[in-house]
């Protein structure tokens, strides 16, 4: 009765979901490898990656603008930044799922804003944004995402 039971809703939801759209069965696919765009060294050792690939999803890792400057011209050079990275790991501004901005001074949060509007398309990313101190390299602003290939 139990396995009968089990049957028919296995049934009722795979017709469901064919209906929309969804499928059920979990393809045969062996565990997929990531891929690594060019590595970060400290002292011969690696670091981390400006990029990692893993099936769909590309997520770029901090970007920062270590040049003199203020909120907005950093925040011009870290987003540039951003986008030849995704261009490079074959992606886009406008496929961003997920934004992490972090700022030296909350402050300049609508500052920042103005130099960041429209860079993702006409549908913009979700977006976190904090204030830290202490960004590496004296940025004033440092940003990563998450993509789809």
């Amino acid at each position: 009765m139990k396995s009968e039971r089990r049957s028919i809703l296995k049934k009722i939801l795979a017709s469901v979901a064919g209906v929309a759209g969804f499928e059920l069965t979990a393809k045969a696919d062996p565990t997929p490898e990531k891929e690594v765009g060019e590595v970060t060294m400290l002292q011969e050792v690696p670091l981390f990656a400006n990029h990692t690939k893993f099936n769909n999803l590309v997520f770029i890792a901090g970007k920062g603008a270590h040049v003199p400057g203020d909120v907005t011209s950093h925040t011009k050079i870290v987003l540039d930044s951003i986008e030849e990275e995704l261009k490079k790991a074959g992606s886009s501004m406008e496929k961003v799922l997920k934004v992490n901005v972090y700022l030296d001074k909350i402050e300049d949060w609508a500052t920042m804003n103005e130099a960041y509007k429209g860079r993702f398309g006409s549908k913009p990313p979700v977006r976190t944004t904090v204030a830290v101190k202490g960004i590496p390299g004296n940025s004033l602003i440092e940003i990563d995402c998450i993509a789809y290939i």
